[in-house]
């Protein structure tokens, strides 16, 4: 049997905010909680919290916004705080799952107290500066996040393709931490007419979804692109773009595809009609560690149409239950959906498989493996490794 641990979570987004690493450690969060460990949740303060003050399950710190990107923010703790807590609250373990201030605060404690720390690869971030204009800084942010994660027992990363390109940066003890998803949530059965009909689609035109946030480094160009070329190349066929989720890149967005359908942010059931309602999903995202939104749409049973790489590179097979491409042929991921689109019964079948393949990919065996992990990091006692300056 299990020794129920004290865990404490450090994260700088956590629910209701929609994200791809807020659902995923929302999902942890809760697995381990229904395991009987004791979870406890460091993040900035949320809108959401009001007055709510810091207690034994949850404690809250200053947030400062990030530029670019409303609604998320870094999270600033007190050392000395911090510190207090964990001595009077000592955790078996920390999971760190951003690099932030934060993480950092999080981090050094830890170390200094001797607690095994576990931290999470979540984001690409070393990828997001020369899509930003701040290429220069690459290398900086690159031996940072190595520095960072080296000083934990375990770095958990979600993809195969991830692990092999932090390895190839000399990041050290990486083990893999796939995601799951709720395929009782994610369901096709949720399709629903009214919405579709809400969208200007009739029963034989096509909803080509796509769901994310709306930034910079998701390669949102591809879509138009897509769509254009799907137009000319079956030019009897009606096809909608409809765009689920918000971010700093909706208003060009908008002005870029007057003829798509913007439906905001959705959590939740909505969220999951939202899917049951499309027919092909287009993911052109080049900066995934994972991309929880792929198996989401598997679920649902929908054609992805993706590049071969994080999610989509495990989980799909080219022609059976989703299409492929090579990371950044833009061409062969267009001539993909394009193939996709050119039989109904081939776009029936492999929307089945789709729905068949998630419905193997619960969160239960995932929460199971991830306590596992946290468990020999308590065993190998390797927060006690000396903090360097």
């Amino acid at each position: 049997m299990t020794t129920a641990l004290h865990i404490s979570l450090i994260t700088e987004t956590f629910p209701p905010e929609i994200n791809g690493v807020a659902n995923t450690l929302g999902r942890l969060f809760d697995g381990l909680r229904a395991r009987d460990h004791h979870v406890e949740l460091v993040r900035p303060r949320q809108t959401c919290d009001g007055n709510q003050r810091s207690n034994d399950q949850v404690m809250l710190c200053r947030g400062w916004s990030i530029p670019g990107y409303p609604g998320l923010q870094w999270g600033m703790a007190s050392t000395r705080r911090l510190m207090k807590r964990w001595q009077v609250q000592r955790p078996d373990v920390v999971y760190i799952a951003t690099e932030g201030p934060l993480g950092l605060c999080a981090l050094r404690v830890a170390r200094r107290l001797g607690i095994a720390v576990v931290s999470g690869f979540h984001t690409n971030f070393q990828h997001y500066s020369s899509i930003y204009g701040l290429g220069v800084f690459t290398r900086l942010l690159t031996q940072y996040l190595r520095w960072f994660h080296n000083r934990s027992a375990l770095t958990l990363v979600p993809s195969a393709s991830q692990r092999l390109e932090l390895q190839r940066r000399h990041f050290d003890r990486l083990e893999l931490l796939e995601r799951g998803v709720d395929s009782r949530l994610f369901n096709p059965a949720k399709r629903q007419s009214a919405l579709r009909q809400s969208w200007g689609l009739g029963e034989d035109d096509i909803a080509l979804l796509h769901v994310g946030r709306l930034a910079p480094e998701k390669n949102l160009g591809a879509l138009k692109r897509c769509l254009e070329a799907l137009q000319e190349r079956y030019p009897r066929r009606r096809f909608k773009l409809i765009i689920v989720g918000d971010g700093p890149k909706r208003a060009a967005l908008e002005a870029s595809l007057p003829d798509a359908f913007f439906c905001g942010a959705q959590s939740g059931e909505d969220l999951a009609r939202h899917y049951a309602c499309g027919d092909v999903f287009l993911f052109p995202s080049l900066t995934e560690t994972f991309g929880n939104v792929v198996l989401e749409a598997l679920a649902s049973g929908l054609g992805v149409v993706a590049y071969d790489a994080a999610a989509a590179g495990q989980h799909i097979r080219h022609g059976y239950n989703g299409v492929l491409a090579m990371p950044g042929d833009e061409y062969a991921w267009i001539d993909a959906a394009a193939w996709l689109l050119e039989e109904p019964e081939t776009l029936r079948t492999v929307r089945l498989n789709a729905r068949h393949h998630a419905c193997r990919q619960g969160w239960p065996q995932i929460i199971e493996q991830f306590e596992n992990q946290l468990q020999r990091a308590c065993q190998s006692q390797t927060g006690s490794l000396p903090l360097p300056e």
